[in-house]
């Protein structure tokens, strides 16, 4: 879980300061490069989540 929040907190650092280089800049590569990251972090996610849920499953 730990490393979850910690993943949280960067990703939202990263995905603000890309928003923050697109309105000063105007380069939409930014955009594209915070939307990737959002991406891949959700995925990270979801792995991290799944795997919680298989551990309490295989458990019972």
């Amino acid at each position: 879980m730990f490393l979850l929040r910690i993943v949280g907190v960067l990703t939202a650092i990263v995905i603000g300061a890309g928003i923050f280089a697109y309105l000063v800049s105007g380069e939409r590569r930014y955009l594209r490069l915070s939307a990737r990251i959002a991406k891949y972090a959700l995925i990270f996610a979801l792995v991290v989540l799944a795997l919680m849920f298989l551990e309490r499953v295989i458990v019972l």
